[in-house]
């Protein structure tokens, strides 16, 4: 049963990613929600909701899914620069310029 279960969460997750990838960035959100809520350290999910979040304006949503993220993996530069982004889209540039330093530092594009 866990096969199964682990198996369709993938398959929710590739269904997702494709959501996101033809511009529908809510879908790809709506179905990301259900696995992250059953997976909430899996690092790959977080970061496809956090696109989705941002690609949809959800911009606190995207923050919260961001530094849930960078939680998980404080070294991941591309969470830090997203979460940068996220926070200067909402007109909070001093608090960006940390993300942007530490992701500066550990080589993110």
């Amino acid at each position: 049963m866990t096969q199964r279960f682990e198996t369709d969460l993938h398959s929710e997750f590739l269904r997702a990613d494709l959501f996101l990838a033809m511009g529908q960035p809510t879908e790809a959100a709506r179905i990301l929600e259900r696995v992250v809520a059953a997976e909430p350290a899996n690092e790959a999910a977080l970061e496809l909701l956090a696109r989705a979040y941002f690609g949809s304006a959800q911009l606190t949503r995207s923050e919260e899914t961001l530094t849930r993220l960078v939680a998980l993996a404080p070294a991941n530069g591309w969470a830090r620069r997203a979460l940068a982004r996220t926070l200067e889209r909402q007109s909070r540039a001093d608090e960006a310029a940390a993300h942007h330093r530490m992701a500066d530092a550990l080589g993110a594009a």
